[in-house]
């Protein structure tokens, strides 16, 4: 929206917030993905005051499921009462001291015991710091430069470094558009992409710069299956080609089981990096691997304040064991594939071109229409008209286990509803008048579906 008007907009307060942003940070917010751009601007909520469990309550007084679960950081639900009395007890001795503290160890003992290919840990506060710290010890212990990757992996130089050949090799990973502004030049050729599925592509590019590459380093799943064979196709060839694979879990987290990814698939990375659900929302992150890949860094400038502040610390070791003490994982694959079979039948009994699918933890919607102009409109109306009903979120869902019945109730009405409504519009052909918002800019565009 241009221009705020109060008289329209659902969402006056978080519209002014939003200009006295853009006046005061470049880019207005510190994440992408929380862009009041990304959803249904002028509608959907972009500034909160609080949260508590599966919802969050805006500036404009509005109450919202969010199905987006603090972009995939929260698995437990918010202010979730067991993390924050750890934390809030961990408080009151001190956060940051001049010399270590036992809990640091406590915890990579944790990780180390639950993740298969874990022998020894470093920290991290994010998942781009810790992506980024994987590919330098994968760097620093094989003596190569060159980085193959499938997916997203944050915003360091490394992998933007990608963008800056003629042919913007990011498009496909990511939203279209990725300039490398202050990417220096001289990175170019050392981030190659690879396509996910397609396990020759991988070969190629592994035999076309043999002895050159340090680490292949890709989210092993997100929203799909992933072919069979291929992840053990992919850990062959890095054996083959001694390169370091490294699995970003960094989005799949601990939804799929206690152990991350690795229990569920059934594969063995030499290094993984995790951060977002590990800690419920605290800022934390991890970059766990074998001891012969990890054990180089200790010679290698790989060093930070904060990576060990207990705060962050003692929210992991906390959530990681209510996770496994709780059965979370079981929980969002039992909620997910209730979601998806009530979404389907909404669908059904409306009559609308969609369909809800893919792996349980983290199903979506796709609209089955030809014409991208329309599967947008009706992907913003989808965005927009939810808003309304209560549930912020994507046509996608990101679990966490604070969601129940109320939440599963008040999303299948609120579906019901939309879905006639865009219906009506899809047949009358009259899509462009319901929109009260400008189309959504397009989500991160992915190889890894």
């Amino acid at each position: 929206m241009s221009a705020i008007d109060k008289t329209v907009c659902r969402v006056p307060r978080s519209m002014e917030l939003y200009a006295r942003a853009e006046q005061l940070i470049p880019g207005a917010t510190q994440l992408i993905s929380r862009r009041p751009s990304r959803a249904a601007m002028g509608v959907s909520p972009a500034f909160a005051t609080r949260a508590k469990g599966a919802r969050f309550w805006d500036v404009d007084g509005h109450e919202y499921i969010d199905w987006v679960s603090g972009i995939g950081a929260i698995i437990l639900g918010y202010c979730d009462p067991v993390v924050d009395a750890a934390v809030c007890k961990q408080i009151e001795s001190g956060l940051n001291y001049s010399i270590n503290h036992e809990l640091e160890i406590e915890l990579a003992e944790e990780l180390v015991a639950t993740i298969p290919c874990a022998e020894m840990v470093r920290y991290a506060k994010g998942g781009g710091d810790a992506c980024t710290i994987a590919v330098r010890i994968a760097r620093g212990a094989t003596g190569r430069e060159k980085i193959l990757f499938c997916g997203y992996h944050g915003w360091h130089d490394w992998y933007l470094a990608a963008n800056l050949s003629a042919d913007a090799t990011l498009d496909a990973h990511l939203f279209p558009g990725i300039e490398p502004i202050g990417v220096p030049q001289s990175l170019a050729g050392t981030a190659i992409p690879f396509e996910y599925g397609n396990a020759e592509s991988l070969q190629s590019l592994l035999e076309k710069h043999a002895g050159e590459v340090a680490a292949v380093i890709m989210e092993p799943l997100r929203s799909e299956e992933p072919p069979a064979g291929y992840l053990q196709q992919v850990r062959s060839l890095t054996q083959q080609h001694d390169t370091v694979l490294i699995f970003d879990e960094v989005s799949t987290g601990f939804r799929l089981s206690a152990g991350g990814v690795q229990p569920y698939l059934g594969i063995e990375p030499d290094m993984a990096v995790f951060a977002k659900s590990i800690s419920n929302g605290y800022p934390m992150g991890a970059v766990v691997g074998s001891r012969a890949v990890m054990e180089p860094a200790a010679q290698m400038f790989i060093s930070s304040t904060y990576w060990s502040d207990l705060i962050g610390i003692r929210a992991a070791l906390t959530t990681l064991r209510e996770i496994r003490r709780r059965g979370v994982p079981e929980y969002l694959q039992d909620l997910g594939r209730t979601i998806i079979s009530r979404m389907n039948e909404v669908a059904d009994e409306t009559g609308l071109p969609v369909r809800c699918g893919g792996i349980s933890v983290h199903p979506y919607l796709q609209f089955d229409v030809d014409d991208p102009t329309i599967a947008r409109q009706l992907s913003t109306l989808y965005v927009q008209e939810m808003a309304k009903r209560g549930c912020h979120g994507f046509p996608s869902f990101y679990l966490n286990a604070a969601q129940g019945d109320a939440e599963l109730d008040q999303t299948t009405a609120a579906a019901r509803e939309t879905f006639a409504l865009l219906k009506q519009g899809l047949d009358a052909g009259q899509l462009d008048g319901l929109l009260e918002a400008d189309l959504t800019q397009d989500v991160f565009r992915r190889i890894v579906r």
